[in-house]
């Protein structure tokens, strides 16, 4: 298990360093493949010893090679924090089937949380293709492991997590984007995979830290509650709270009641 905990963890830093491409030409609607990577000071294109994960970073001391441009600290802590987070990920599900499907919510979980707190939107171009993918990779499990009451629970979860949001959206839109609607259908995909009373805990989960983080920002820039905050990123740190360590509340819950 430590082997691929630490091979998914070194994949976890490329794919990183392709969801800084990502976060930086989605919103703006350009192509993520194509051209290459450019300096944004003086246009060179970045050769491939300048783009190792973190590496190259600390070695360029966070500048061009060749016109000494800053290069933001974001650049590797997303390359660090996708690598940590495949590896958490990895360590949490093991070897199974259900992991490829957990590592792409790893993957866009990522990218859309920088984007959101960038944009405070959250690109349709990323999360529609997400219902699909999703779907098509929780199949696998399903199929080849035998789990297709979880598929089920999944798509149940899912369309459930989805009104509720649409709900919220409904009756205060100006609380809730439709883009967050969108997300939580994908994340109720998971949740419902893995057991639909943690899609509870991850909407707790998000609704609190939402909201002590949207009190702490309006007091500190003192924009009263038009203040906006962007919710995406409370929503996958809910889930992934809950898919961590979820399991362990609802056993806790039903306990006390008996059940």
């Amino acid at each position: 298990m430590a082997a691929l905990v630490l091979v998914v963890t070194l994949l976890g830093l490329l794919i990183g360093s392709f969801l800084n491409v990502v976060i930086h030409r989605v919103p703006l609607g350009e192509s993520v493949v194509s051209p290459r990577s450019r300096c944004p000071g003086c246009g060179t294109e970045l050769s491939w010893y300048d783009n190792i994960p973190v590496l190259s970073w600390i070695v360029l001391r966070g500048r061009c090679r060749t016109c000494s441009t800053p290069i933001s600290w974001r650049y590797p802590l997303v390359e660090l924090g996708t690598g940590l987070l495949f590896g958490a990920v990895t360590w949490w599900s093991g070897a199974t089937w259900a992991l490829p499907a957990y590592l792409y919510l790893a993957a866009i979980g990522v990218a859309l949380s920088a984007i959101d707190i960038d944009t405070k939107r959250l690109p349709n171009a990323i999360v529609l293709p997400s219902y699909a993918v999703a779907s098509g990779l929780l199949l696998l499990p399903a199929l080849l492991e035998g789990y297709r009451t979880s598929l089920l629970y999944a798509a149940i979860t899912g369309i459930a997590l989805f009104t509720f949001y649409f709900l919220l959206a409904f009756i205060y839109p100006a609380g809730m984007g439709f883009g967050d609607v969108k997300l939580a259908g994908v994340l109720g995909l998971y949740l419902g995979w893995s057991g639909w009373g943690l899609a509870v805990v991850a909407t707790f989960v998000a609704f609190l830290l939402g909201s002590v983080v949207g009190v702490v920002v309006m007091v500190r820039s003192g924009g009263g509650r038009k203040t906006k905050v962007p919710f995406g990123p409370f929503m996958l740190l809910g889930t992934f709270a809950a898919l961590f360590f979820g399991q362990g509340v609802v056993d806790w819950y039903f306990g006390s009641l008996g059940i």
